[in-house]
């Protein structure tokens, strides 16, 4: 999320500075044919558990481990009795391992149950480097696309190791970011053990996934209340969770190359979306599904005639983590009917 968030403020002002502005602000057929269901087919992030599902076995850390970040980076860690994951991805990976109870603090986007609890160091899209120091952390684990850089050098300045982890831009990097968390954490079989569980999982998922045509699913990202509407393009992040739901991506296969681009009339009727992908916040804060068909375009496209739209709590939704699986049998219910999903 922290990385898609970092892209979307720059996408925010290129939408600002083109002066690109949008008002406002979910028919049936067999699911076997791959013909997505109407949005009434399944509620916003219902198979998706607001809580994480740690590890049977809680591992013991055996520190000091020393790690390469994603950097480049040598980091050492010394101890981990007081962490603070700064994306809601990673501190999923951290309860996730069953870990849980050494987080301290937490981003604005973990949002599942158990770090509920936790004061948030983010301001905005921002980390705030004074309020992750004054918790006394023994480790913190960032994205590099966390930001801003200043922060992040500053807690480094201060003394305290920061594993960076690379940005996560699709299902194949659910396994990569769970172990490289581990490794710092001092708990590598863990790693392996959650790896091994998170994509066997996914796996099962892909399996469900209904054959036949590919319906075209086009990825907007809403926020009413700073009249931002995006679509989006190949680097969107949303493609590898379209692709493994058995849909194409309809921005990117309409040639939007970048990650995000203004809703246009003209690029939604390009694109040609069968049903919309959407966070769940993101289709609130313009009205619902009532207020999407009103995004100039949207109700011209096959989705916004049928309104077929598939919404994931925002949290989740492009987390590429543990709960991933989830994720991608929410979206396939949503998308083809509860009938389509087995």
């Amino acid at each position: 999320m922290r990385r898609l968030r970092n892209r979307l403020a720059g996408a925010a002002l290129s939408v600002l500075a083109l002066t690109v502005t949008a008002t406002g602000c979910g028919g049936s057929s067999e699911a076997s044919s791959g013909s997505p269901a109407p949005s009434g087919a399944a509620t916003a992030g219902q198979t998706v558990a607001n809580r994480v599902e740690p590890l049977e076995r809680r591992p013991a850390p055996r520190l000091p481990a020393t790690v390469r970040s994603a950097d480049g980076e040598k980091v050492t860690v010394e101890k981990a009795e007081r962490v603070v994951p700064l994306s809601g991805s990673l501190s999923e990976i951290v309860f996730t391992l069953g870990l849980g109870d050494r987080v301290v603090a937490r981003d604005v986007t973990a949002t599942f149950a158990q770090a509920a609890g936790l004061p948030v160091v983010t301001r905005g899209h921002d980390v705030s480097a004074e309020s992750v120091l004054s918790l006394r952390p023994d480790l913190v684990i960032a994205e590099t696309t966390t930001g801003p850089a200043e922060a992040v050098d500053q807690i480094r300045a201060a003394g305290i190791p920061v594993l960076l982890v690379a940005a996560a831009r699709g299902l194949d990097d659910v396994g990569t970011r769970i172990r490289a968390v581990a490794g710092a954490l001092g708990v590598p079989a863990a790693g392996q053990e959650l790896t091994r569980r998170s994509e066997q999982r996914i796996e099962a998922a892909r399996k469900d996934v209904p054959h036949g045509e590919k319906p075209r699913v086009a990825f907007l990202y809403l926020r009413g209340s700073a009249s931002v509407y995006l679509i989006g393009g190949a680097d969107s992040g949303a493609g590898s969770l379209i692709e493994a739901a058995g849909a194409v991506d309809a921005g990117a296969a309409s040639g939007l190359d970048k990650d995000f681009t203004a809703i246009t009339s003209e690029a939604l009727v390009k694109a040609a979306p069968d049903a919309i992908l959407v966070m769940s916040k993101g289709l609130e804060s313009v009205g619902g599904v009532d207020g999407l068909v009103k995004i100039p375009g949207v109700a011209q496209t096959p989705a916004g005639l049928d309104r077929r739209i598939v919404s994931v709590e925002d949290g989740v939704l492009l987390n590429y983590g543990p709960r991933t699986d989830q994720v991608l049998r929410s979206v396939v219910a949503q998308l083809y009917g509860e009938d389509g999903a087995r």
